[in-house]
C-alpha cells in the first residue's frame, strides 16, 4: 500500500481525495489527514512523524513552502495540486526539487493533460490563427484567470515565443496579432471546463474539455503520487505522467 499524507484533508478536493483512499484507488492508504482547521485532523504536516511515502497537498497555495520543507525534511515526495502560487512560493517549490522528487501542475487531470498538447498541435499546425481561452469554474473560486487556463497559455507560448496574455478585454481595445486572450466565467457549481479556440478566418477549430465530477482530479493526484514512489528528485509534471500512464 502506498501511505499517503494528505494536506488540505477537510477541502472540497480534500474531502473526495479521502473517500477514494478509503476505497483503495491506487493502492493508497492514508497515513496523516492534516487541516488548518483541526478538530480531528492534524493542523500542520510538521506534527506528523509516521511512516509515509508520499505527500499530497491540495490545501492552499501559501501552505507550499511548509509543505515542501517538510518534503525535504522526511525525504518524502510531495505532489503540490494548489493554484495561484507566488513567484516566491512557486521558487520553494522549485528547491525543494533539487532534494527530493516534486510533481506539479495546475490541473491534475489527464484529459487536461491531452489538452494541453492539442493545444500546442493546433497552434504549430496554424502559426496565424488567432487563439482564446475561455474557463469556467463555480462562483467561489478564489483566484482568476485559473490555473489550467495559465498553464494552456504557457503552452502554447512554448510553440509561439511571441504571445502576449491578455487577461479580459474592456474599452477601446483592438485585437494585436500576437495576443491571446484568456477569459473567466463564475457560474454556479461548475466544476471546471476550459475551451481553446483557434480561428484561421477561413475555419475555427474549438477544443474542449469539461469536468463533470471532482472524482478526476483526486483519481489524477493519487496517479502521480504513485508515479512519484522511487523517483530521482527533480520537478515532474502531467506530461511525464501521461508518458507512462500511456
Amino acid at each position: 500500500m502506498m501511505k499517503v499524507i494528505l494536506n488540505g484533508a477537510a477541502g472540497r478536493m480534500g474531502t473526495v481525495l479521502r473517500r477514494m483512499i478509503g476505497e483503495g484507488v491506487r493502492g493508497a492508504s492514508l497515513a496523516a489527514a492534516v487541516d488548518f482547521t483541526g478538530g480531528e485532523f492534524l493542523t500542520s504536516v510538521s506534527d506528523f512523524y509516521g511512516e509515509a511515502d508520499v505527500i499530497i497537498d491540495f490545501s492552499n497555495h501559501t501552505a507550499a513552502p511548509a509543505v515542501a520543507a517538510y518534503a525535504v525534511s522526511r525525504n518524502l515526495p510531495v505532489v503540490i495540486c494548489t493554484t495561484g502560487l507566488t513567484a516566491q512560493e512557486r521558487a520553494a517549490v522549485l528547491k525543494a526539487g533539487e532534494s527530493v522528487p516534486v510533481f506539479m501542475s495546475a490541473n491534475m487531470s489527464l484529459g487536461v493533460a491531452l489538452l494541453v498538447e492539442l493545444a500546442k498541435k493546433a497552434a504549430t499546425c496554424f502559426p496565424d490563427a488567432n487563439i482564446e481561452i475561455v474557463e469556467c469554474h463555480h462562483n467561489r473560486k478564489l483566484d482568476a484567470p485559473s490555473g489550467t487556463a495559465v498553464m494552456l497559455f504557457d503552452a502554447i507560448k512554448e510553440v509561439r515565443p511571441q504571445a502576449v496574455r491578455t487577461d479580459g478585454r474592456s474599452g477601446m481595445c483592438p485585437r494585436t496579432q500576437d495576443e491571446i486572450g484568456v477569459h473567466a466565467l463564475r457560474l454556479g457549481n461548475e466544476t471546471g471546463m476550459h475551451e481553446v479556440w483557434v480561428a484561421t478566418g477561413n475555419e475555427t477549430i474549438t477544443l474542449r474539455h469539461k469536468a463533470e465530477n471532482r472524482d478526476i482530479f483526486a483519481e489524477g493526484a493519487l496517479a502521480a503520487a504513485q508515479f512519484l514512489c522511487g523517483k530521482e528528485p527533480g520537478i515532474y509534471s502531467m506530461r511525464d505522467l501521461m508518458n507512462t500512464e500511456g
